[in-house]
Formats: C-alpha cells, structure tokens, sequence
C-alpha cells in the first residue's frame, strides 16, 4: 500500500485556506499514485483551536468543510482531523474515500497538561473502528492515543490491524523528535503493526510544530521520515503483506501488554483500491538536524509564521550592541528578509563606543538599513519634569527604568506610524528573574528568544557564523551589560550565567524545591536570591508578549502560576528565605 504523509502548516481558523491546502496535498500525492493520504490532527481548523470550539458557527463550518474534502477523494482514501459533534465535541479523524465519509474516529486519551486543554473542550471517544481497505484491515487514532502503551492502537492490532494510522498535532521542543521515534518504534515492536505517524508544520502563537512525519514497520525500523520545519509529503510503500506473515509465523496477532479496557473494535468496509500500474517509489528519509541547527530553525519558523500569519510584513528590533538584540534581529532576517526587517540604534550618554560599533557591524552583515534615535532628549526631559517631586533621592534604578521605558516607546511609535511588529530581545534568563523593564525593552509584539536561556543564545550565535559571520568575536566574549549606568554589567545584579541558567533549569523546568537544588552542590545563597527573584517576577511574565516554546517547560502556557501567591516553598536548613527586600534590576 502506497501511502502519504501531508505535513501541512495549517492556519487556525482559516477553515477556507486549510480545505483549500488539503485539496491540493491530495491531489498531488494522487499523482504519485498513493492508496491512502493522512494529514495532521485537526488539520481543517488548525491546532489548538482553543475558545473558537465554543462556537457553534465555527463547528459547524468545519464540518462543511470535511465534506468539502470528501468531494475530493474519488481515487485515494484520505484521513484528515476535524471536530465532530452530537451533544459533545470530539477531536476526530474522519476517513474518506470516493466522495465520502466513510467512518470517524473519535480521540480517546484527551492531554490535559503542559500546553494542552482538551478536557476543556472534548469528550473521549469510546471506539476504534477498523477500516477495509482491499481486504487489509487499517485503523486510525489520534496523537496522544499511541504515546502511552496500550489502549486503541493496541485494541486495533489485536483486532487485525496491520497498518495504524496516528495523526498529530506533536508540539516541538529540542530534542523531542528522539523520544517521539524511540516511542514509536517500541509501539510498533509490541504491536506488530506498521505505524504511520504524520505532524502538523508550523508555528501557531508560542508553539511550533517540526512536522518530520514517520514511518516505522512492525520490526521497530524507521522506513520514512519527513523533513523538520518544512510542509510536504512524505511517502511509502509498506509491505502489508510482510506484517501479517510475521504475525502468523509468531502465532499471535500482536504482542505487548494485556489490555487494561475493552474497546469496541468494528469493522468497516471502505472499499477495493483501485488497481494500477505505476512506478516505484524511493521513500522519503531525510536525517534529523543537528541539535543547534534544530533550535535556531525553531525560531526562524516561529517567527516567520506569527508575523505572518499575523498579516504583518515588516518587523522593527531595538539593536543595542549586546548579544541578544543581534541574534534577535538575525533570526528576524533569517525569517523574513532583510527588506523587512528594520533596526533601530537607540543610544544614550551610557552607550559605549563598542557596543555602537558591534551594532554597525552586526547591521551591516546582515544588510539592514540604520536607523538612530538618540534617547538623551527625551531622558533629560523626564529627568526635569521629575526633578521636583524626586529632590532629596538619589539617582537609583528608577533613571535606568526611565531610558528603557523611553526605547519601548520610540519603538511603539514606530511600529504605530509603520505598521511595524516590534520583536523584543529578552531571553529566558532575564525573563525567569525579572531582569527587565515592564513597558520598557519587554514593549512589543513578539518574543523571539523569550524561552532561550542566555548560555544557549552564545551557542546559537556561534552555531550562525559558521554560515557566514554575523557576530563579531568581541560580542561573544563581552561582559553582559545593559548600559542604563556607567559601567554596569548583568553579573552587578546576577549570578554568571553559567552559574543562574542550571538552577533556572532545575526550578522552572524540573520543578525542583530549594532544596534539591542545593544537594546539586548549588551555593544556598544563590538558590534562595534566584528561587525569590522568580517568584516575585510572575507579574512581569504574565503581561510579556508571546514568544517561541523550544524548551520542555516554556513561561506562558507551560507554567501558568498564580501573581498573588504567598508560597515560597520548603527550603533546607542552610538556605535563607528570600527577604521581600531583595533588590532587582528592572522592577
């Protein structure tokens, strides 16, 4: 059976251009002579459709839009996902052949953490249908169904099933595709069944989805592999035949765990395929990325993707001369263009004659017109209508708030007169520890590498000059600084970054109480001032623009935690509790 993956990058919403899309996927791999084309988990309305499934009329039409699919398959079977209705909802693959619905499946196994809500909208399905095609039984499930052991696809193979069919909507985060492929190949080792395992593309708010679609046969082999971050179609010839004599030499119909529930399996006759004489096909089997190269596409197509899908052309970055404004505005023309992209030079009495020079040259390499907007005027300027009210006090971390503030509101303006989207410059680091300013360099529209620890921004730099210098050396190798005061570094306020990103890892990604952390041979001093300077930067976070999740656990939907909380945790002994006093940089 010739089959085909469509790793399409769907538009939530966009129920006309995702029916549209589909259509033409069809088509092609029809042209290829394919039996069967699968597409990705709620690919006609895209995912996650959130609140929109509150909508009757946007139901509704996605139904309309399934049949619209159907007209289109009078020579090739089809599995796309859709939401199906009664009294409930269902995140549902539907199989269509010759101009028809042929038969639905409704997603068992609902994920309700991390970044997933589908409890909140959908209610599990109670059957695994088998569908007949050419005599040989197939069965389709959907996402989360196939990750843990057991349930419908394993109710499928012992019913007879030999190829299972696993649409998805897999969310990426570095490294995933490993743990995702070894998944699969254990799942169709146990169940002596081919498994075809197609993603969705794309980037949607702070998701991304890597798409690289698989093949694996019953011996656990990878036979066929998408690309990552591109849309296409993945094909393969799968040898049915081969599954069910491996079955009968075995003498059982699949192995694997005993069942934990009883699941309806029927049986549905599809149809004969029709036969034909065609060419063979060499199957698609492209490698995995490097790891850095992984990341760095990401955020490319993250970005890409939310401008615009966002029905924005052109962005606008604040480019300082530090290391995350540049490899900001690198992913910006890596994404986009450099005719899209515009930077913004905003220098104050502080700024230093390197970092004005790095700027350039960062700039130039990457073919970006200048643009300079000295802040000194409009900073003089607050500082005397200010004057009256602060006499007395010294000039503190409020004057540093005031220039930062003062950038996010020339870049505002900018994105206002020009219809510029403004990408700010944090990374993960400063966001976890509230190292900067609300309304100030956290102003815009777009947080490229809001989920990108500060050591991993110096590897992704590195990682880009070998495709051409972009970075010089001597921003690799510079003191971190923000520049709001004469000779200021981040290393004044914060731990080395090569000290702060492990314990930040440790208690936003891993969860890990103080105290834990400390046992990792940790300073307590240092776990108690980071643990506090999180805690206490919740608000910050929750009024932050979106950015790209490439991390297990990313701030927003990864990590929704309450602002007003008085829980600090259980610390060891040794460690002090954070003192409600602690200065931080940019409050």
């Amino acid at each position: 059976m010739r089959i085909a993956m469509a790793q399409i990058n769907a538009i939530v919403g966009d129920l006309e251009g995702n029916t549209r899309k589909i259509c033409e996927a069809i088509e092609a791999a029809a042209e290829k002579g394919a039996d069967l084309i699968a597409f990705p988990e709620l690919a006609l309305t895209g995912y996650p459709p959130e609140d929109l499934l509150l909508k009757p009329d946007f139901v509704a039409a996605n139904r309309e839009a399934l049949l619209e699919v159907a007209r289109h398959t009078p020579a090739v079977s089809v599995v796309v996902g859709f939401v199906d209705a009664d009294d409930h909802l269902y995140n549902a693959a539907a199989l269509l052949y010759d101009g028809r619905v042929a038969g639905i499946y409704h997603k068992h196994r609902l994920p309700n953490y991390g970044v997933f809500d589908e409890k909140r909208y959908f209610q599990p399905g109670a059957e695994c249908p088998l569908f007949a095609l050419d005599n040989a039984p197939i069965a389709v499930t959907v996402c989360e169904d196939v990750w843990a052991p057991g349930g419908p696809p394993q109710a499928a193979a012992r019913a007879g099933a030999l190829l299972l069919i696993n649409i998805n909507a897999s969310p990426y985060h570095a490294g995933k595709w490993r743990q995702r492929e070894e998944m699969l190949r254990t799942r169709a080792r146990d169940y002596a069944a081919t498994i075809a395992y197609v993603n969705l593309v794309g980037g949607q708010d702070e998701l991304v989805f890597d798409g690289m679609s698989l093949v694996v046969d019953h011996l656990g082999t990878v036979v066929a592999r998408g690309p990552q971050f591109q849309e296409g179609l993945v094909y393969c010839d799968v040898d049915l035949e081969a599954v069910q004599q491996a079955r009968r030499a075995n003498g059982v119909p699949a192995a694997g765990a005993p069942l934990e529930e009883e699941i309806a399996t029927p049986t549905i006759p599809v149809a004969a395929r029709r036969r034909r004489r065609r060419d063979a096909i060499t199957p698609t089997l492209v490698p995995p990325l490097e790891p850095l190269e992984e990341i760095y596409q990401a955020l490319v197509l993250g970005t890409r993707d939310y401008v615009r899908k966002n029905r924005f052309r052109d962005v606008v970055v604040g480019l300082s001369g530090g290391i995350d404004s540049a490899l900001v505005s690198a992913i910006a023309v890596d994404a986009l263009g450099p005719e899209h992209v515009h930077v913004a030079f905003m220098p104050s009495e502080f700024t230093s004659a390197q970092s004005r020079r790095i700027a350039d040259t960062v700039r130039r390499s990457l073919g970006l017109v200048p643009l300079e907007i000295s802040i000194d005027p409009p900073f003089r300027a607050f500082k005397g209508v200010l004057r009256p009210t602060f006499t007395g006090r010294p000039e503190d971390v409020t004057e540093e708030n005031i220039q930062a503030r003062i950038r996010g509101t020339l870049l505002m303006a900018l994105s206002n007169k020009f219809g510029w989207l403004v990408l700010t410059t944090g990374n993960k680091s400063e966001m976890s520890v509230g190292y900067a300013t609300l309304y100030g360099d956290m102003a815009g529209g777009f947080a490229v590498i809001k989920d990108v620890p500060k050591t991993l921004v110096y590897q992704l730099a590195r990682w880009r000059n070998r495709r051409g210098e972009v970075f010089p050396e001597e921003l690799l190798t510079r003191a971190p600084t923000a520049e709001l005061r004469t000779g200021q570094t981040d290393q004044d306020t914060l731990p080395p970054y090569e000290i702060l990103d492990p314990i930040l890892e440790l208690y936003v990604e891993q969860d890990l109480p103080p105290a834990r952390i400390v046992e990792r041979g940790f300073d307590p001093a240092v776990v108690s001032k980071v643990v506090a300077m999180v805690d206490r930067s919740e608000y910050k976070r929750r009024q932050a623009p979106p950015g790209v999740k490439i991390t297990p656990k990313a701030f927003g939907k990864d990590r929704r935690l309450p602002i007003t909380n008085w829980y600090r945790g259980t610390a060891a002994a040794s460690v002090v509790h954070p003192v409600e006093g602690t200065p931080v940089k940019n409050p």
